[in-house]
């Protein structure tokens, strides 16, 4: 369990891939907040905790199996993640802070991530359509530039 990495993971870099694309703007794993955040933005007063289904056990999630195994040292182990994510947002909770828990399943649509996030960050509903806007025009021009870009190579 040595390689499993705690920060920087592929759905925790998505998440953050979108959300600047999106044009918000964040801090990554603030120590001085409980649980240590995955993502955190500060002018929205929201922070992100974007989760393994397996670790973190994704309730209906079919990653989130129980090894068959050393149940005896997995499930006690699983149930103090949960009590500590539990424990940490209600913390959070008492500090005012907004949370958004991002499941590793839900990094794979991002076009349905994106709405999500939207809805749940950005609490100004005018400050969404902006933001929809924005990210679709941005989407649209990115895909024309990859088709001219296609279109234009020389084999």
């Amino acid at each position: 369990m040595r390689c499993v990495r705690s920060t920087d993971t592929t759905p925790e870099k998505r998440v953050r891939s979108l959300l600047h694309k999106l044009g918000f703007r964040f801090r990554l794993h603030r120590n001085d907040l409980p649980g240590k955040p995955d993502i955190v933005l500060p002018k929205h007063h929201t922070v992100v905790f974007v989760h393994g289904c397996f670790w973190h056990r994704h309730q209906g999630c079919p990653h989130a199996t129980t090894p068959a195994s050393r149940q005896e040292y997995w499930l006690p182990k699983f149930g103090r993640t949960v009590d500590r994510d539990k424990k940490n947002q209600q913390l959070l909770g008492q500090k005012g802070w907004n949370m958004v828990v991002v499941w590793e399943c839900e990094t794979k649509d991002l076009s349905k991530l994106t709405e999500e996030l939207l809805r749940l960050v950005a609490h100004d509903e005018s400050l969404v359509g902006q933001r929809q806007s924005l990210s679709i025009a941005v989407a649209a021009e990115k895909q024309a530039n990859y088709n001219t870009e296609k279109n234009s190579k020389v084999f």
